[in-house]
């Protein structure tokens, strides 16, 4: 910046050279820092491709990539001597280390060998192996013993041993077999059976022995408690968790929970009630303990009507009765077809006839050849050809009730055929009065057409004469079992007591 002495104190501004080098036009120095400038190592090899600059930057990265791997060290290990110890300090070491099972594990001190020991030119078999086979899911007998040892041809002997005795696809898989096998006459040949013994049954133990060179078997029945175990004590905030804690399994809870709904609304339970559970049960005098399905369910309720329910078969089939004989099923039909419903019960334009008239059922979407299941247990009473509706099966239910299957491709049942609920009567089709592949169904009660999706059923047995007098006294026996719950015997009131020795009408 340079100030003039003239015009008003005006001032000149003047640009100087970007290098103090270069003035006046460029010398050696200043065209070496020019070049250098101009020069950038530091390429972008993703802009201007194919250009001087990027081929010279594409030379530059390659070259330094080979000089970095020229000059990487070696990763290969370094060969050295490995150090040697003299036997009698090697044998000190190792009685000092542990070797793992799979490579001999004989480390340890131990005696070194002496000239009086020689080596033997055979080893000594064992005069007898006692061991332990377990017989597996779908495994049998006879393999199951061949994989122990046991020759084939007395294998299948012990197999059909067995087989007198118990019937051998009844031996529960798990079960535990001990073996002993003797001696053999050479090493070429499978070690004889000496002895075998198992639980056949949770009420029969099983030994085979060989008595003068022959195999015998010999049958011990074990003794077995039947009495049934009785569980009880308070619900408190939660029927599943008391039971629990009181020592019932989870299964049986669940059962007692089924048995109780089907009376009263589980919701209406109170902390203060009690639950009475008797379940089949089992005691062998060897300790084992094996516990059954449910027989008993009760519920002494602290305000409304106590519950006392007991298994009955009747007409085929198991039920739970009331202490007065009185049994009650309840429940919702069970859906014919996984498909949509295509049309609801109501009046409706007729597809094919073009009118409107009542559809006194439900359309169920199926492809063709879809199963169609029985809505309820009951008993055939029409399979055939039915007009409009095609082949058609009608079914009868307890309680007045029947449900009708229509326009199926066949059908599987005929009448006076008992089916179950959810059992395959037959598959969905397009015969009669039908635009395509569905099923028609329809449910009345007393005669009368209803609205399937309305209907929740409710059947009553009532026992009577002499089999009314056998399911009170099974009762009383069920009853009169001491209850074995966590909470102690002593806190359960005389008047508590006393309602436990009878039924209740």
């Amino acid at each position: 910046m340079a100030a003039g002495s003239g015009g008003g104190g005006a001032s000149a501004l003047s640009l100087a050279p970007a290098h103090p080098g270069i003035a006046g036009g460029f010398g050696k120095r200043g065209l070496r820092l020019q070049l250098a400038a101009d020069f950038d190592l530091v390429t972008d090899l993703g802009s201007r491709i194919g250009s001087r600059e990027w081929w010279r930057g594409l030379v530059t990265c390659t070259a330094l990539c080979f000089t970095a791997y020229a000059l990487a060290p070696d990763l290969a290990p370094i060969s050295a001597a490995t150090p040697t110890l003299p036997d009698a300090q090697w044998q000190e070491t190792r009685a000092f280390s542990i070797a793992p099972l799979a490579l001999g594990g004989d480390t340890g001190r131990r005696m070194a060998p002496t000239d009086v020991v020689e080596p033997l030119t055979d080893t000594p078999e064992r005069p007898s192996i006692d061991l332990f086979a377990t017989l597996g899911r779908g495994d049998g007998m006879a393999r199951v013993l061949e994989r122990a040892g046991v020759g084939r041809a007395e294998a299948r002997q012990v197999e059909a041993l067995i087989g007198q005795a118990v019937p051998l696809g009844g031996i529960e898989a798990g079960t535990t077999l001990d073996l002993t096998l003797g001696r053999r006459p050479n090493r070429t040949v499978a070690r004889p059976l000496d002895a075998l013994a198992f639980r056949a049954a949770f009420d029969l133990k099983v030994e085979v022995n060989r008595v003068d060179g022959q195999l015998a078997l010999t049958r011990i029945p074990i003794a077995v408690d039947d009495t049934p175990l009785r569980i009880s004590g308070r619900v408190g905030s939660s029927l599943y968790r008391a039971a629990r804690a009181a020592g019932a399994p989870p299964k049986a809870i669940e059962a007692f929970i089924r048995a109780v709904s089907s009376q009263i609304s589980i919701g209406s339970i109170g902390a203060d009630d009690r639950f009475d559970i008797i379940l089949e049960h089992r005691r062998a005098e060897t300790g084992e303990t094996e516990t059954g399905k449910l027989l008993y369910a009760g519920l002494d309720r602290a305000g409304g009507k106590d519950l006392q329910l007991m298994q009955w078969e009747q007409g085929g089939r198991l039920q739970w009765f009331e202490a007065s004989g009185v049994g009650k099923t309840s429940g919702m039909l069970q859906r014919p077809v996984p498909g949509a419903v295509s049309s609801n019960f109501g009046m409706r334009q007729h597809p094919i006839l073009g009118y409107s008239r009542m559809h006194k059922g439900m359309d169920f979407r199926g492809g063709y050849g879809t199963p169609i299941l029985a809505a309820s247990d009951g008993r055939v009473v029409r399979a055939g050809w039915a007009g409009g509706y095609g082949k058609q099966v009608r079914i009868a239910h307890a309680g007045g009730i029947q449900t009708s299957y229509s326009h199926m491709s066949r059908f599987v049942v005929q009448a006076g055929t008992q089916v179950k609920q959810g059992q395959v009567i037959g598959y969905i089709g397009s015969t009669g009065l039908s635009t395509g592949p569905h099923l028609h169904y329809e449910l009345y009660r007393n005669g009368a057409a209803i609205n399937p999706a309305t209907v929740k059923f409710t059947t009553r047995a009532q026992l009577s004469g002499g089999e009314l007098a056998r399911f009170r006294s099974t009762l009383r026996r069920l009853l009169a079992v001491p209850a074995s719950a966590a909470e102690p015997q002593e806190t359960r009131s005389a008047a508590t007591s006393q309602k436990d020795a009878a039924p209740r009408a």
